[in-house]
């Protein structure tokens, strides 16, 4: 399997890190991502580990592990079992969602994944190919309606948080038969076969649909968080749109192995959230579509188990199940 590995070196420390309080070290810090080179949640990981470098006063290694959806990252954390040595970057699919939908997993996120902290949230964009005849989401719910045969939604794959999403629309909306077409290991990606017409709607993170939109190429119909997405202030939510109910997202966070000791875990937390704080980065991560987080490691767990709760019904109404 090909790794990616990138070294973030801290040069001039500056002002980023906080006198007397991390010390030197020059021993690497690697920071696991369970997906492929110049994906978002990469991009967001090198910039942050470039940060991290800078207020741990240590060098940062950026190593790509990608592979059935962030488990391989996951599965080479446990194998680390260092002192926080080894971080996991990870959407909530890892530590939330993949127990719900695999029997079989190559960790345990109760007893292998510590938490360190939440970095930021993301929503999801309905977008459908721009000479749609739907101009709204009540037309584009109406035309579902009148074209049973047709009602069918696509996303990047089975059992992600988009697929879930989607059944969440259906059941609000009363769709009773919304069909799921999943675009993953197929020569044809969920872009192209929205604008191409495979499928009459496609859900993903809103960011994946942003420059397509701009370039007149599919139009965004709706976005799924609780407010207007920053990255389309233009566009309303469902929620703004009559359905209240149609409210979902996800995040991205830093866990580590569980051999990590409290100290250890709360010294990242600390770094990870003197970074988040930096104004700059809170602006880049606005402009890869993503929703600065913060807090505490026990805000993570609790985040983690309220996300639980929520999607348990979601995913076991939907019976997928891998063994």
């Amino acid at each position: 399997m090909m790794r990616r590995r990138s070294i973030v070196l801290s040069a001039a420390l500056g002002p980023l890190a906080s006198p007397g309080i991390f010390a030197q070290n020059d021993k690497p810090l690697r920071i696991l991502v369970g997906f492929a080179a110049g994906s978002g949640i990469d991009v967001s990981a090198r910039y942050l580990g470039e940060r991290l470098s800078q207020v741990l006063k240590q060098p940062v290694i950026v190593e790509n592990r990608p592979g059935a959806g962030g488990q391989v990252a996951a599965a080479a954390l446990k194998a680390a079992q260092d002192d926080g040595q080894t971080l996991l970057y990870t959407p909530m699919v890892v530590p939330v969602l993949a127990p719900m939908v695999f029997s079989k997993l190559p960790y345990d996120p109760e007893k292998d994944l510590l938490p360190v902290g939440h970095v930021c949230n993301f929503y999801f964009g309905l977008a459908v190919r721009n000479d749609f005849p739907a101009q709204n989401l009540k037309e584009m719910l109406a035309w579902l309606k009148n074209n049973p045969q047709q009602a069918a939604f696509g996303s990047p794959a089975i059992g992600g948080l988009p697929h879930f999403f989607g059944l969440l629309i259906g059941r609000e909306a009363g769709l009773s038969d919304f069909l799921h077409v999943p675009l993953y290991n197929t020569s044809v990606t969920l872009p192209t076969a929205v604008m191409g017409g495979q499928v009459p709607l496609g859900i993903d993170v809103t960011n994946e649909w942003v420059q397509l939109a701009r370039g007149g190429k599919v139009r965004i119909l709706a976005t799924s968080g609780p407010q207007r997405s920053k990255v389309v202030p233009d566009v309303p939510t469902f929620v703004e749109q009559g359905f209240p109910g149609i409210v979902g997202g996800g995040w991205f966070a830093m866990y580590a192995s569980s051999k990590t000791t409290p100290a250890n875990q709360q010294r990242i937390n600390e770094a990870l959230n003197q970074v988040l704080a930096q104004p700059d980065v809170s602006a880049k991560l606005i402009s890869l579509g993503y929703e600065p987080g913060g807090g505490s490691v026990n805000d993570l767990a609790q985040l983690a188990k309220a996300d639980s709760r929520r999607w348990a019904p979601v995913v076991q109404a939907s019976g997928v199940r891998v063994n």
